[in-house]
Order: C-alpha cells, then sequence, then structure tokens
C-alpha cells in the first residue's frame, strides 16, 4: 500500500513536470514554424501542446475509478488524433506553395525539442506500467516525440543539401500518421480496461 502511494505521488510529479515542459516547448515551436513555413515544425509543436492537455487530464484522472480512468483514456485517444489533423490542413497548405523552411532553424529548432522530450520519456518510463492506459498515453506520447524530432533534424540537414520543401512535408506527414497510431494503441488498451471494470 505504501509503495503504491508512493509510485502515485512519484507518477504525479513527473507528469506535472512534463506538462510543464511540453507547453513551454510548444510556444518556443509554434513561433518558429509560423517564421519559417515548416510543416514537421507545426505538427511537432501542436503535438507539445496536445501532450500539455494529455498530462493535464491524467493529474486530475489518476485518482478516479478504473472504469472513469478507462473512459478518460479513450478521451485521450481522441485528443492526440488532433495534431494529426492539423497537420493534414497544413500539408494541403504546402502542397499548394511548396517553399521550403531555413534549414538551420528547423534543425536547431528539431535538435531542442528532442531535448525535452527524451527528457520527457525517461521521466515517464518507469511508469509506464503504473496507472494503465493514461500514463501509456503519456509514455507513447513522449517516446513517439522524440522519434518525430529525429526525424526533423534529418529533414533540416535534408532541406539544406536540396533546397527542396519535400523533406519538410514527409516528415510532417510521418508525424501525422505516427500520432495516428498511438490514439488507435491508446483506444484499444482503454478499451481493455473499460471491459475488464465492467466484468
Amino acid at each position: 500500500m505504501v509503495e503504491t502511494s508512493s509510485q502515485d505521488h512519484g507518477l504525479r510529479r513527473a507528469v506535472a513536470l512534463v506538462a510543464l515542459l511540453n507547453l513551454s516547448y510548444f510556444g518556443i515551436e509554434f513561433a518558429v514554424a509560423l517564421a519559417i513555413g515548416s510543416v514537421s515544425l507545426f505538427a511537432d509543436s501542436v503535438d507539445f501542446l496536445e501532450d500539455t492537455a494529455i498530462n493535464a487530464l491524467i493529474l486530475v484522472g489518476l485518482g478516479w475509478p478504473a472504469r472513469q480512468r478507462a473512459r478518460l483514456g479513450m478521451v485521450l485517444a481522441a485528443v492526440i488524433l488532433v495534431p494529426a489533423l492539423a497537420t493534414l490542413w497544413t500539408a494541403w497548405d504546402k502542397f499548394t506553395m511548396p517553399e521550403p523552411p531555413a534549414p538551420f532553424a528547423l534543425t536547431l529548432t528539431g535538435l531542442g525539442a528532442l531535448v525535452v522530450n527524451l527528457s520527457c520519456a525517461l521521466l515517464l518510463a518507469r511508469f509506464r506500467a503504473h496507472g494503465g492506459s493514461l500514463t501509456r498515453a503519456a509514455f507513447l506520447s513522449a517516446r513517439n516525440d522524440a522519434l518525430a524530432n529525429v526525424a526533423i533534424i534529418g529533414a533540416g540537414l535534408a532541406t539544406a543539401a536540396t533546397l527542396s520543401a519535400w523533406p519538410d512535408l514527409i516528415v510532417g506527414l510521418g508525424i501525422a500518421a505516427m500520432n495516428a497510431d498511438a490514439a488507435h494503441e491508446v483506444w484499444a488498451a482503454a478499451r481493455a480496461e473499460h471491459r475488464a471494470a465492467e466484468a
């Protein structure tokens, strides 16, 4: 009982810190994305805002009964889809005017995002089996975002070499697909928890 209470307290602190880190870097990345016209940075910045919302909802839902936590997990699965839809809209605009973003700013901002997301993934890694689909959602988001940031850095280097808009656009669409897959995984875990709670 004491160990579980200690785990809950540690998880709450980790989730609160992750929410704060995500909100802070959202502002930075969103501003750079708008300034240089980057689809991948736009997708990732919206993802930082989505991660802030996910972790805030997790803080609220941690003390709830299993059935209510499972329902919240289903809501989070829908929230994870939002960046994917926003990215598709931005990508469509980019198709009509394929201007390459500034490669140095793209690479540097992607590197900063990688540091933030790796820190968040490390904070959440030891709790990923604790708290069910809620903590799974937070950990998957941080892990996927770190992978996306590596791709953004690659897009920045490829843009510098080719002066093409395509690397940024392709990575942005890849981030959207990764978010959709994470949403499906969290939904499946939440549905399983809901069925178990009702049994």
